[in-house]
């Protein structure tokens, strides 16, 4: 019998999941005949509106339930490894960490993630770290030096103690359990941390001629967007060692040519530069893809990748193992959704059952010859270059392939590589992997492999979706359209989950149809939805108890979430409805209309003091002038309006025409209540800016008058 490595099962909520799905799609069925029979019978301009709204409800949670169809869950043994494979045998891993905004992503925040990856719990010799700063920042450059003389005390360090916490802002924030040398490397870590945060002048601190030499690259003309390619080794295991006299892990920073008047594709860009640059200097035959804040958070991760990629066992058509994004900093009741445990956490085990869980951007362990042009497939006979990384030959090679033309007249981008044409290069580069064949899975153990930063304001997580869903829109219309090529090339359930992320940005129909509909027509007094006292009132019960209560029992009952961050999750997803979604829709158009053309703008990854207080208490922080806050403070006081004028319904008796519209506007003024809060009674700077509040309520009042002029006519 062969050493186990790994093992899966289905989820025991399996045949509960398909069970539902049979009875709410016939709910679904029945509530579009309903319209349709209106439709055909008595057509209205609401009632062609309502059944909009419903038919991309419809599509759009019958997409959704490919997820649900076969979840599984796996466990991997990394104990097991050492009796199938010899830790000298063990595959070279190159890892990727990209950046592109030294003020957005504090250099101090990349350098623990490149600190938490160096002290991986892998041979050394078999480790190299790639910086990928597509920002071309001097900053970024000098950090990383620092980090590469700390890295020398750090690395044995934290093995000689077994340290778990392996990015050292961490670990010194969590009370470590203290040995001899702790002290001393805390200072050292606190040095190192307040020399790259000083903003002085740092030349002079440089000591090393070749690190000196590196500077002189940054000439007056240089700038982010137009400069030539720089490299530059600050660890190389042939000659670095630790303190200790161990061989050290490789560290090289990159930063490719841009030239001002070429596109340059973004991450997906960078990413296959990298790729490219690694392949020439040490040609791991694993890469591993991180993005700047994402650190480590267990030493072990290499190893539980290992585990599905020297199984001897394994589909040869396994192509990446992909570890869940999860969040450190997250406030008690994540009151921005910015777990997204939906997606990372729910939905990732129901493709994982399928073809596997889409890449998310960062986290993922690649077989190089997936994502590469090599000609051979098995990790272990890809070899790593036989030339030092040092050598005249291997460094002319690198700087030629990281030039702006090397790609012109290639497959890059569009057949080898991560996949150009959208700003969500992570999802599409895995939806064409799959078409093509290859298989993923999902490695989620209980203690998170990678923890990362996310949105500690609402403008930035509405900015952040909106950015994504625009993506999606462009993977769904090009050629490789999930619903028709998809469908083709892969299993169709598969195909559908992709399809349904791509599409998400038109559940805006549906939210602010319901957002406003009913409300306009509760405030000239017409109702539009069935009586309580029919039947049919029924259908439209089940139709929401249903869905909310079957979304509760994944969030919360099966996926270990708190009852606040999954009412927290459905509020964000009424917001994301009326701003995110529909402003994703509208900037797609422009773009594909050759109007305006939108690039990709880095999440910030600095939080100030007030408003870190303010994220912490659980308040919601509006702040700026946002034209993403617009949507939702109209929804609120149109909401808010129509509640009021539905009570004074109710106390004429009229309750029983009015319920449906009279809960639905009150479902929507409960999820309203931190809005009306920074509209009104807030007086701190997070509050909702009053050029906002006071045109939000100046569109409410000329809607109410033009739907009184419509309705009366």
């Amino acid at each position: 019998m062969s050493t186990q490595l790994h093992s899966s099962k289905p989820l025991s909520k399996k045949y509960l999941n398909r069970i539902f799905s049979l009875f709410y799609t016939l709910a679904v069925s029945l509530l579009l005949l309903r319209h349709g029979h209106s439709l055909i019978h008595s057509p209205t301009p609401i009632s062609v509106t309502l059944f909009l709204a419903d038919f991309v409800f419809a599509f759009l949670w019958l997409a959704s339930q490919c997820f649900h169809w076969n979840p599984i869950e796996r466990k991997v043994f990394p104990q097991n490894i050492k009796q199938v494979v010899k830790e000298s045998e063990y595959p070279a891993i190159d890892v990727v960490i990209c950046t592109a905004d030294p003020i957005k992503e504090p250099p101090v925040g990349v350098v623990n993630t490149a600190l938490s990856v160096l002290a991986y719990e892998y041979p050394t010799e078999k480790l190299s770290v790639y910086i990928s700063d597509d920002g071309g920042s001097e900053t970024t450059l000098y950090a990383f030096m620092e980090c590469a003389m700390f890295a020398k005390r750090w690395i044995p360090y934290c093995k000689k103690h077994g340290v778990v916490d392996r990015a050292p802002e961490v670990y010194f924030a969590n009370d470590p359990t203290s040995y001899p040398e702790t002290d001393e490397i805390k200072f050292m870590y606190e040095n190192m941390k307040s020399r790259i945060e000083s903003g002085d002048p740092f030349l002079d601190r440089v000591t090393t001629p070749e690190f000196r030499d590196a500077f002189s690259q940054w000439t007056p003309d240089f700038t982010r967007r137009h400069h030539p390619t720089v490299i530059q080794i600050l660890l190389d295991n042939n000659y670095d060692k630790d303190v200790g006299g161990g061989v050290m892990p490789n560290l090289i920073y990159v930063s490719r040519e841009k030239d001002s008047h070429r596109p340059h594709n973004f991450k997906a860009g960078a990413l296959n530069v990298m790729l490219r640059v690694s392949g020439l200097m040490t040609n791991g035959p694993i890469v591993l893809v991180l993005d700047c804040d994402m650190y480590s958070n267990d030493p072990e991760t290499p190893l539980r990748a290992l585990c599905y990629f020297v199984d001897p066992d394994a589909d040869p058509k396994l192509g990446f193992v992909q570890f869940p994004q999860r969040f450190s900093g997250i406030n008690q009741n994540d009151i921005y959704a910015s777990e997204f445990k939906p997606e990372t956490q729910i939905l990732s085990l129901g493709m994982d059952g399928l073809l596997g869980a889409q890449f998310m951007g960062t986290g993922g362990f690649f077989k190089r010859c997936v994502i590469s042009d090599d000609l051979t497939c098995s990790v272990a006979t890809i070899q790593i270059n036989s030339k030092p990384i040092r050598s005249n030959d291997v460094l002319v090679s690198a700087h030629k392939v990281a030039s702006c033309n090397y790609e012109d007249n290639t497959k890059w981008g569009s057949k080898i590589g991560f996949r150009y044409g959208t700003l969500t290069e992570d999802t599409y580069t895995s939806f064409r992997l799959h078409c093509e064949g290859w298989k993923s899975v999902l490695c989620n153990p209980k203690r998170a492999a990678f923890l990362g930063g996310s949105p500690s304001n609402l403008n930035d997580a509405l900015t952040q979706a909106k950015r994504w869903y625009m993506g999606y829109l462009e993977i769904f219309f090009n050629k490789y359209c999930p619903l028709i090529y998809g469908v083709r090339s892969m299993k169709p359930l598969q195909a559908l989950c992709y399809t349904h992320y791509t599409l998400r940005s038109f559940w805006s129909i549906p939210i602010i149809i319901y957002g406003f509909l009913p409300q306009i027509t509760l405030i000239n007094l017409i109702p539009i939805f069935t009586k309580v006292s029919e039947d049919s009132f029924l259908l439209y019960a089940f139709l929401f108890l249903g869905a909310y209560g079957k979304d509760f029992l994944d969030f919360v009952v099966f996926g270990g979430g708190s009852s606040r961050r999954w009412w927290n999750h459905q509020r964000m997803w009424l917001m994301w409805g009326l701003s995110s979604y529909p402003f994703a829709l509208l900037e797609w158009s422009l773009k594909s209309f050759g109007l305006s053309t939108f690039g990709f703008n880095v999440t910030s990854k600095v939080v100030d003091e007030e408003g870190n207080r303010l994220y912490e208490q659980g308040v919601v922080e509006f702040g700026v002038e946002s034209v993403l806050f617009y949507p939702i403070s109209v929804a609120s006081v149109i909401n808010l309006w129509s509640f009021v004028k539905g009570v004074m319904e109710v106390m004429k008796g009229r309750l029983d025409e009015f319920f449906v519209q009279i809960f639905i506007c009150g479902f929507v003024v409960v999820n309203s209540w931190p809005i009306y809060e920074g509209m009104v009674l807030r007086k701190d700077r997070g509050k909702m800016p009053l050029k906002v509040s006071l045109a939000s309520i100046g569109i409410v009042m000329a809607i109410c008058l033009l739907s009184s002029l419509v309705f009366a006519s």
